[in-house]
């Protein structure tokens, strides 16, 4: 029983130092490194704090560009995402009426020009980004609501638009809703 207790602990002891006090100080090391030194991105207006660079935040009033959906309604505290797969019928059924409410909301799109992003939401259901055929393709109900005029909305969403660092490029959706605040506000 000795030669098997004893290396057991020893194990035990150098797992819970390795997991418990080496691997978070590293992680909190890389994370203050990061922008915001581990504590977010924060994007004010005005002085004021208005989001998160990478938290998304709800937009569905016509006159701004929608958020990607999400299946946590955008609590950061309860990030996750639906778990249900794409064959079943209640899935399959919000996120018809996802694009039902979208098409809707934007006359003269068609259901195949809707980025699947719009209607669907992410793994983690916070996702901050639209690609930017997701914001391109919401130029002409923004422009209408606003009175503004369509090809300066699309410029402004080709300003908006970021290179991605490991994957495709994005729009984040805050940052191009106070855009448009400031675009209207001239």
């Amino acid at each position: 029983m000795k030669t098997q207790l004893l290396p057991a602990l020893r194990l035990t002891l150098a797992l819970m130092v390795l997991c418990c006090i080496i691997y978070p100080a590293l992680v909190t090391a890389i994370a203050q490194a990061a922008p915001g030194h581990g504590a977010g991105v924060q994007i004010s207006r005005h002085g004021r704090v208005v989001g998160f660079a990478n938290v998304g935040q709800k937009f569905d009033k016509p006159e701004y560009f929608n958020s990607r959906p999400s299946a946590a309604d955008y609590h950061a505290d309860a990030s996750s995402g639906s778990n249900k797969g794409p064959s079943n019928p209640e899935y399959l059924a919000v996120v018809k009426a996802r694009l039902d409410t979208f098409l809707r909301q934007n006359p003269g799109v068609k259901a195949a020009d809707v980025p699947a992003e719009l209607i669907t939401a992410s793994g983690s259901g916070l996702d901050p980004h639209l690609s930017p055929a997701g914001a391109l393709v919401q130029v002409a109900r923004v422009a209408r609501v606003r009175k503004l005029d369509a090809a300066r909305v699309q410029a402004l969403v080709q300003q908006q638009i970021e290179p991605g660092t490991l994957g495709p490029d994005h729009v984040n959706v805050l940052r191009l809703n106070l855009a448009l605040d400031a675009l209207a506000a001239e």
